[in-house]
């Protein structure tokens, strides 16, 4: 055995490896529980008595080099892989991949910059709402549709108060009532946010969209104020000759309540495919805050009056760069972003 130790030794001496995996090949091949040197410990029990000591000697030596080869050798690679001599660390590294603003945010950062001109502030809230704010200060009836599981994600349920639910909220008027609880007015703010709805995502359609809505609550706040902030909106947004039409609608919270439609801004109004031939495409809802709303959050519906509108900031994007799929707005493709670089 000693003869097999002295001729491990020499070669344990003359290892030398050119890269890491070389080196772990020679740190398998001797010191793993398979190893050269491993087998020679565990037949070191058929070594005489007389000469154990010597060999146990001679064995530790040879277990203790080969160790203190393979480390140095690992410290070598290691302070190759971090040797940065001759290497500017602040140079900026070339070329470089500009990044651009994703759609959305140039529309809504446009649309917050119109509202903002016209006296609005941002306001925002949770994305994870109770049903109190979401639904019930907001004059939805407890029996309404929108309250099912069919179009509400449910974090947490409260069979015995359902404004104690727990859900994503499925509309940014949730911050509106927060704002009207904590503020008198007057009031006038604009609440952009993510909001959820239990849908089937397709081309069409998904499961969380972006929303900007507002609110302006004050003395003798009239429908005509609501319809002239709205078409100062649609000309800055979409061209100066843009036109704009209401049409009655429902929605719990405002009466009377009204959907907008803007001129085709393809045709100019004439029909096309894109507007189905009307030579209108509907951009948001709004409508007279109900006094309902205005007493549930503290507001006194007796003196002050309001309007509240709301828009997606997908609908307003679609409408103005012609994306057809509302899903390549949640992929990253960066080919479709990049074809955004001259819009930031």
């Amino acid at each position: 055995m000693l003869a097999k130790i002295e001729e491990l030794l020499q070669e344990v001496e003359g290892m030398s490896a050119g890269n890491a995996e070389e080196l772990e090949a020679l740190r398998i091949k001797y010191l793993s529980k398979k190893g050269a040197i491993n087998a020679l410990m565990a037949d070191f029990r058929n070594v005489p008595a007389d000469q154990k000591k010597e060999v146990g000697m001679r064995l530790n030596e040879l277990k203790n080099r080969a160790q203190e080869k393979i480390a140095a050798l690992k410290e070598r690679f290691d302070n190759q892989d971090n040797n940065t001599e001759g290497i500017d660390l602040t140079r900026t590294a070339y070329p470089i991949e500009l990044g651009t603003r994703h759609p959305l945010s140039i529309v809504r950062n446009e649309i917050i910059d119109i509202f903002g001109r016209m006296g609005f502030t941002i306001a925002e809230g949770p994305e994870v709402e109770d049903d109190l704010h979401v639904f019930t200060k907001l004059n939805f009836a407890a029996d309404h549709p929108a309250r099912d599981m069919q179009d509400t994600f449910f974090v947490e349920s409260n069979a015995e108060d359902v404004t104690k639910n727990i859900i994503l909220r499925t509309h940014t008027s949730s911050v509106q009532a927060r704002v009207m609880e904590k503020t008198q007015p007057p009031i006038r703010v604009i609440c952009p946010g993510r909001v959820y709805r239990n849908e089937a995502i397709s081309y069409r359609a998904h499961c969380f969209f972006h929303q900007i809505e507002g609110l302006y609550v004050d003395k003798n706040v009239s429908f005509t104020d609501l319809k002239q902030v709205l078409l100062q909106f649609a000309q800055e947004m979409f061209g100066p000759e843009t036109k704009i039409r209401l049409r009655p609608s429902y929605f719990p919270f405002t009466e009377p309540s009204a959907e907008m439609d803007i001129s085709c801004d393809i045709c100019g109004g004439k029909g096309c495919p894109f507007c189905k031939y009307t030579g209108w495409v509907e951009i948001l809802g709004c409508g007279m805050v109900d006094p309902a709303v205005l007493d549930a959050c503290g507001i006194d519906s007796k003196v002050y009056s309001g309007y509240a509108f709301g828009l997606g900031v997908e609908r307003i994007t679609n409408l103005k760069y012609k994306v057809k799929d509302l899903r390549m707005f949640s992929e990253n493709d960066t080919r479709f972003l990049e074809e955004f670089e001259s819009a930031n």
